[in-house]
């Protein structure tokens, strides 16, 4: 416990939560492949075929320095399934909402279903792919190393007491 979570931003959907998707954008709202959104920038179609990020660059030389406790990559299942498979047993984390930014796409696709939060952070990365837990020292480094690597990255909770759940504060 007291351990600090990281996360690397995510550019959509990254291989997931695409069945939800394809239902909200084309059953419920009717929209085509080709329709272009102002909240997104672009069509659909190319809103979801965004390609997914490749993280090892940047993280390729921090693995060597074991600052690094543990790694979640946000797949299926979202941060509130993907985090909980690399927490040691009696331990859980909290993360706090809004310390990263939460990618229109996801917005959209709640406001059109009328999505709980729970769903959307359980089938959608939510704009994180990748968190890093480190131990609170270590992750200063960890930030400066990926910042010189272009890369972004958020500090959004911490590793707590607890069975191996994630709360969202």
């Amino acid at each position: 416990a007291g351990d600090t979570l990281l996360a690397l931003p995510s550019v959509g959907l990254h291989t997931n939560g695409y069945s939800l998707a394809r239902k909200l954008f084309f059953d419920v709202a009717g929209y085509k492949v080709d329709t272009r959104l102002d909240e997104l920038n672009q069509t659909i179609g190319a809103t979801l075929l965004q390609p997914h990020t490749s993280y090892l660059p940047a993280l390729e030389g921090l693995l060597d320095l074991n600052l690094i406790k543990g790694l979640a990559h946000i797949t299926g299942g979202g941060l509130t399934e993907n985090i909980p498979r690399i927490l040691p047993e009696g331990t859980g984390v909290q993360i706090t909402r809004g310390t990263w930014p939460v990618l229109p796409v996801f917005k959209l696709m709640q406001e059109i279903g009328n999505v709980i939060d729970a769903e959307m952070f359980r089938t959608f990365n939510m704009g994180v792919g990748m968190v890093i837990v480190a131990a609170p020292p270590d992750a200063e480094s960890i930030k400066a190393h990926l910042r010189k690597h272009n890369e972004t990255v958020y500090e959004i909770g911490r590793v707590t007491e607890g069975k191996r759940e994630v709360v969202f504060n």
